[in-house]
């Protein structure tokens, strides 16, 4: 499989820094490829780009104290993020930072490791179905409309 890593160079700093493609993370540090996480069995790792709408479970978020937009509207704004994402005009990571409705942006949507039954059901199943590294379809549920990239 290939390293998800490529060496890229800061301006800034004048040396060299390592981004990962799957995740939208860098580092200064070179990746250790050979270093595998401890994951328990049946577990992955995803991160999601959240878009609610005021039928949400709770209409409201970091960037938004009442939701008012229709379940309508968030799908088209879900796909509109997925155009960009798919386009490599941005990752899902740098969109999630500053769109998504989920207090998961800090980490640039990363939800870490996780396994059955942790999340909504709807959630769970679709991020199950996907490979590693695949773009997920809008997927509903309680919380919204996500986007969601397997990461492990």
């Amino acid at each position: 499989m290939e390293s998800p890593w490529e060496e890229r160079w800061s301006k800034s700093r004048d040396r060299p820094y390592y981004f990962n493609r799957q995740t939208g993370e860098s580092q200064w540090d070179k990746p250790d490829d050979s270093y595998k996480p401890h994951v328990k069995a049946g577990e992955v790792r995803a991160s999601h780009l959240l878009v609610k709408h005021r039928d949400s479970r709770r209409p409201s978020s970091w960037k938004q104290e009442n939701i008012t937009r229709t379940k309508e509207e968030a799908y088209a704004i879900i796909q509109g993020y997925r155009e960009r994402i798919v386009s490599g005009e941005l990752t899902l990571g740098q969109l999630a930072r500053t769109e998504s409705d989920c207090s998961s942006a800090k980490k640039d949507g990363d939800l870490g490791f996780f396994g059955p039954g942790a999340m909504q059901p709807a959630f769970e199943s679709a991020t199950f179905a996907l490979q590693v590294g695949e773009l997920s379809g809008p997927v509903e549920s309680d919380s919204g409309i996500h986007l969601i990239l397997r990461t492990a």
